[in-house]
């Protein structure tokens, strides 16, 4: 077709018609991106309650401009897969990572529900606000008069030691020696659990099913907890309590007692916020970048919750669960200069069906993704490989095992909601983002339904046509 065919569809995309406005960038291809606008946030006890609202950097690039060319005839087409009865309603777009071309689009403005292929964008709000180097800190203040608080600021891998899913996670234990070393031999009487850095008041989304607490797939969003309130730390799908706090104080008394506080065995845990900023005990987590590698792969809930509210607060909005839309919404534009207006964020994770994402957003990003562009290479070497690694170990079989190491995607699923977005090494040597909705079918048709249309689009690379 056309160059002018190809320019119409890239202005039909960023036309004001569409839920959501993408702006490409003006930098011919290959040429460097524009720093991060969000400063890397310094790690430490300055973490402890510093607010960060990092300054922007002038508006970074997000896709290249799809430029006039020869005319090209594309010929290639995928309708067969893409209309298969096991992707229900389908939404879909492809482009060109290094042209910016758009070769393939089915409702690909339409914002739609996500599942957890919502946690690239929560990655990249999290590397835009904390940066890839920030730390969790959960402290221990003294209150004096035997008062002493432990304080959480969102770090769902503090441990209570032994067996975790979280390698190299900070432990109670070692903030009970810390508190130990200051006490001596003064005793306490009472322990309080501050989990006030964001409100507690949304810690669970209505529209999340509570068999996800209950089977072990999300706790209680809360900025205090412990091996993410799992029952059984070492494994990911562990069931989740109503009150990670109070768990939290109960383990953190244990530490004590066996650190030889005195007193510990026999205080009283009080639910509240400190009114102390004495600090006599801190440990920090694994840097986000870490934390990153352990959410992606696996498809950790609780990390993505808690990166979300984290880079609310220090972004400045609060952390509150309606905060989300707005803070994407920012950092999508400021960081990585994409324009996100009409987006939906319940969550960091994409449990919630509420949610609302177009696939063409989930691919304008993914260009940025797989040239590790502003950091996002953190989340580039995270993503699960088609048939190797992470939650796509398992796919892309038969006929689609052609594709298996080709395709580097974020997997998603939800009730009504089988989704796909990422990169892909085409046969011809091309490389294309997309994102893939498979909506209103069931988990076993619309997996290996995904997994064929993804590969058709390999096949066929910068061959495929829209038509």
């Amino acid at each position: 077709m056309a160059w002018g065919v190809t320019a119409l569809i890239a202005a039909l995309l960023i036309g004001s018609g569409g839920a959501v406005a993408l702006a490409f960038a003006t930098t011919p291809s290959g040429a460097p991106l524009a720093a991060s606008s969000a400063s890397t946030a310094a790690s430490g006890t300055s973490g402890a309650s510093a607010v960060a609202n990092a300054t922007p950097t002038p508006s970074p690039t997000a896709t290249p401009t799809p430029t006039p060319s020869p005319t090209v005839v594309r010929t290639c087409v995928i309708d067969a897969a893409a209309t298969a009865p096991g992707l229900g309603r389908f939404e879909g777009f492809v482009m060109n990572a290094a042209t910016g071309t758009a070769l393939f689009d089915r409702s690909g403005e339409t914002p739609a529900a996500t599942g957890s292929v919502m946690k690239t964008l929560t990655t990249a709000t999290a590397l835009a606000v904390l940066g890839p180097d920030y730390r969790i800190p959960t402290t221990v203040t003294d209150e004096g008069a035997g008062t002493i608080a432990l304080v959480g600021h969102g770090d769902p891998t503090l441990s209570q030691g032994g067996q975790t899913v979280y390698t190299g996670a900070p432990t109670l234990a070692a903030l009970a020696a810390q508190v130990k070393a200051h006490l001596g031999t003064t005793p306490i009487t009472t322990i309080v659990t501050d989990d006030s850095y964001w409100n507690d008041a949304d810690a669970w989304d209505p529209s999340w099913p509570v068999t996800e607490r209950t089977i072990g797939y999300q706790p209680e969003v809360t900025a205090l907890m412990v091996d993410g309130d799992r029952a059984n730390p070492a494994l990911e799908t562990s069931p989740r309590s109503t009150d990670p706090v109070g768990r939290a104080g109960s383990l953190f008394r244990t530490a004590l007692e066996q650190a030889g506080v005195v007193g510990a065995a026999s205080a009283q845990i009080v639910h509240r916020a400190t009114t102390s900023t004495t600090v006599i005990g801190e440990v920090e987590s694994q840097p986000v970048s870490t934390l990153i590698a352990q959410m992606i792969p696996v498809s950790d809930n609780t990390l993505a919750e808690m990166l979300e509210r984290i880079s609310s607060v220090r972004a400045g909005y609060g952390g509150s669960a309606a905060s989300l839309t707005a803070l994407d919404e920012h950092e999508l534009a400021t960081a990585y200069g994409i324009d996100a207006t009409g987006i939906t964020i319940r969550d960091g994770s994409g449990e919630s069906p509420d949610n609302a994402v177009p696939p063409t957003l989930i691919a304008h990003l993914m260009v940025q993704v797989q040239a590790g562009a502003h950091g996002l290479g953190v989340l580039a070497q995270a993503l699960p490989v088609s048939g190797e690694t992470g939650t796509l170990v398992g796919r892309f079989t038969g006929a689609n095992a052609v594709a298996r190491g080709h395709v580097h995607a974020k997997t998603g699923w939800i009730d009504g909601a089988e989704t796909l977005g990422g990169y892909i090494d085409a046969a011809d040597g091309t490389r294309l983002t997309f994102a893939f909705y498979a909506l209103g079918s069931t988990l076993a048709a619309a997996l290996p339904a995904l997994d064929t249309v993804t590969t058709a689009v390999y096949r066929c690379g910068n061959n495929l046509s829209n038509a």
